[in-house]
């Protein structure tokens, strides 16, 4: 049988990148006297205790949970490094963050977009129209809110960490020596990136939730809520199949996420894609480190 490819992922960071390997997870942060630091942990997945939760559909919600508790740690982290923070952020504070940001994605992306779809009244009553236009909403606030963020000066440093970080991966699964000179080289597309899954995540949800009827807005607002693992679910295996395919079908079915890439990534400079490369690195085994590697931490 032929060897399993290894896959590694990431995400963008304050002033670094954060990367995650099968084992370990590490968090590479530029500090303000311009040295590396780098920060890994085991990855401790709960998939690992339960094999269960390694299933299709129910491996996404699990990878949606983990990606959303590792990213807030590696942003803690990455924020007291770049001498943004005093101190990283105790498991309270984390639990905390994670129910605001819940509860904001909610009100965002579920209450505002199913209120508002009822302004359609006055064309029709058919709740799968109504569905749609919900669904038209959703997508429509969504890609507004990330191209508002994006002309924010911080934000588009950390779309910058996000194509140095996409540029190392696409180096890495090329076979290269990870070093500036070969990354830069690459595209900061990728089609395991998380802005193509979220794209998914909404466009797939104007299907499913269709078919629903119409009921009152509270109704309405908990199905969304109810139904968001079984939306994360579809749309993992969506990405994972479009990742290791190279079906047309599913080639065109990430377009739009891959589309949507370009406001979420910038062209990095070479100080942050060393930072990636290191973080790259450090979740690699040593056997798996391609050839020629460079070294950027002094």
């Amino acid at each position: 049988m032929s060897e399993k490819k290894l896959s590694i992922g990431g995400q963008a960071v304050i002033e670094g990148v954060m990367m995650r390997g099968p084992e370990k997870v590490a968090t590479a942060v530029r500090t303000p006297d311009k040295k590396i630091e780098l920060e890994v942990k085991p990855v401790n997945s709960i998939s690992e205790r339960f094999p269960i939760l390694k299933k299709p559909m129910l491996r996404g919600c699990v990878s949606l949970g983990e990606s959303l508790v590792m990213g807030l740690r590696s942003l803690s982290y990455s924020a007291q490094m770049a001498g943004e923070e005093d101190e990283q952020l105790t498991d309270k504070e984390l639990a905390g963050t994670i129910v605001f940001a819940f509860v904001l994605a909610a009100v965002l992306f579920v209450a505002i977009p199913t209120g508002a779809a009822k302004l359609f009244h006055f064309i029709t009553e058919d709740p799968v129209f109504l569905n749609l236009m919900e669904g038209a909403l959703r997508l429509l606030i969504f890609v507004g809110y990330i191209g508002a963020i994006s002309l924010m000066k911080d934000i588009q440093r950390v779309f910058q960490y996000h194509g140095a970080e996409h540029k190392t991966i696409a180096c890495f699964e090329a076979g290269e020596a990870l070093t500036v000179e070969n990354v830069k080289k690459h595209t900061r597309l990728h089609k395991r990136c998380g802005t193509s899954f979220l794209l998914i995540v909404m466009l797939v949800s104007i299907f499913v939730f269709a078919f629903l009827g119409w009921p009152d807005l509270w109704l309405r607002i908990l199905s969304r809520v109810i139904l968001l693992p079984v939306v994360a679910g579809i749309s993992y295996e969506i990405i994972k199949l479009s990742a290791n395919s190279d079906n047309c079908v599913l080639g065109w079915a990430i377009k739009p996420g891959l589309w949507l890439q370009y406001m979420t990534t910038r062209e990095p400079d070479d100080d942050m894609i060393e930072v990636a490369i290191e973080s790259a690195k450090a979740v690699l085994p040593e056997d798996k480190i391609p050839e020629g590697t460079a070294s950027y931490i002094q």
